[in-house]
């Protein structure tokens, strides 16, 4: 599936707008990166894309459906999930409730559930072999891929990041990055915004940068000079 937003402005308030007439598209079965400076609006692309935004003026589409105004919860229904800069882990559950947790769309059909749950714990062993003990428990890394498994427990075909790695080790964003990546060869679409601009480019397709709102510079990765198309804020 591709996701797209097409001529979309909007704003938390009526009179302040942090997209001003935004296009953008994340490709079919590829890793779209959005970067750029703090407050330019990058997550608010997100969360746009993930109804937690109505756009002022502007559509959205996944693949050829206008899904512009639909709600979180339906989103799910039809195939993208969101994983959020925040962290989404109810420490006090145990990992497998936590997993249940994103799975209440089908949470009475018990034979899925069991069948969504062994998947990911196939994916990520780890999270099966701690399966019983509280999410709290786990380091930041775990935390995070405990997040992307409750994610992917309805399968979905779009997945949006919000800096994924942030806050992690040098060690788990590696980690992190390599599991984004093996989402993409699963043929599935990835949008993700990240601050790791050397990192996150070294598993990219297409990168976004924006600034105060404005798209101000897009292409392929494997075209362009990057620390030539960006502004002085990116960190090399």
């Amino acid at each position: 599936m591709a996701l797209r937003l097409e001529d979309v402005t909007v704003g938390y308030y009526q009179d302040i707008m942090i997209l001003l007439g935004l296009t953008l598209s994340a490709q079919d079965e590829k890793i779209t990166t959005i970067i750029g400076p703090n407050g330019a609006g990058k997550s608010t692309v997100l969360k746009t894309a993930f109804g937690f935004l109505n756009p002022m003026k502007g559509k959205v589409y996944l693949d050829s459906r206008e899904i512009t105004g639909t709600k979180p919860y339906q989103m799910l229904r039809i195939g993208m999930t969101f994983v959020m800069q925040e962290r989404g882990v109810f420490p006090f559950l145990t990992v497998q409730e936590n997993l249940e947790l994103g799975a209440w769309l089908f949470r009475s059909d018990r034979e899925r559930l069991k069948t969504a749950i062994e998947a990911i714990y196939d994916k990520y062993p780890m999270l099966g072999k701690r399966g019983k003990v509280p999410a709290g428990s786990l380091s930041g890394g775990e935390q995070r891929l405990l997040e992307i498994g409750k994610a992917l427990m309805t399968n979905p075909q779009v997945v949006l990041f919000d800096e994924p790695t942030a806050g992690l080790s040098p060690i788990a964003a590696k980690l992190i990055f390599q599991e984004v990546e093996r989402l993409k060869e699963e043929q599935r679409t990835i949008l993700m915004v990240e601050q790791n601009v050397r990192r996150a480019m070294g598993i990219t397709d297409y990168v976004y940068v924006l600034e105060f709102g404005r798209v101000t510079f897009h292409g392929p990765v494997g075209e362009i000079r990057l620390e030539e198309a960006v502004a002085p804020w990116v960190k090399w």
